[in-house]
């Protein structure tokens, strides 16, 4: 099993650990209007306010939510809904996004030759939302689709919608943070995983 908190050092800090405490113990992390957060899968998501509906008598204070690439969408969150409320993380900071991308080449791909297994794992881990486990099943992709290629062959169709799905839930996330277009966080992370390509089997 590979040693992470050696791989990405931003594990490490205080504040990974005490947001990683918070999520265990099913607290939710307070944001405020104008804040970038993830929400759910649908990647980075701008707070533009906030409104208060009647229901039943009862008046509920939902959270605004605008994706930031998808202009036709809006989310609306109530504040009193815990379960949807822990779909909102928090942004990474720069050098932890660095560390994962640097890390990249030694992560270990996750694959799993059973094709109804892999749909399964991969189905949890874009609900989960785990940038490493994202990265990793995009590194994964990324090689099986270059083994693909080459035998003349493309990915399975639902290998495809999972790698769409991941590179979206991460890039955009990446590349608001670094300042950069989701198409050279995507360059970046093809860079990356050459890298490794040519000792990994998938």
């Amino acid at each position: 099993m590979a040693n992470f908190t050696r791989m990405y050092p931003f594990m490490q800090t205080e504040r990974f650990l005490l947001f990683r405490q918070a999520e265990s113990k099913g607290v939710i992390i307070m944001f405020s209007v104008g804040d970038y957060v993830i929400y759910d899968t649908n990647g980075v998501c701008k707070i533009s306010g906030t409104e208060e509906n009647d229901l039943g008598g009862d008046t509920v204070e939902y959270f605004v939510l605008e994706p930031v690439y998808d202009a036709n969408s809006t989310f609306f969150v109530p504040k009193n809904n815990s379960a949807l409320m822990n779909k909102m993380r928090s942004l990474l900071t720069d050098e932890e996004i660095n560390d994962i991308l640097d890390s990249v080449p030694e992560y270990d791909p996750v694959w799993i030759d059973d094709d109804n297994e892999r749909k399964q794992r991969y189905h949890e881990i874009l609900n989960q939302g785990d940038r490493i486990e994202l990265a990793g099943l995009i590194k994964a992709l990324y090689i099986h689709r270059s083994i693909q290629q080459k035998k003349g062959k493309k990915l399975h169709q639902s290998d495809e919608i999972f790698l769409k799905q991941a590179e979206k839930q991460l890039y955009t996330e990446f590349s608001l943070v670094l300042g950069l277009e989701p198409g050279e966080v995507e360059k970046l992370m093809i860079n990356k995983v050459a890298l490794a390509e040519s000792s990994c089997c998938v």
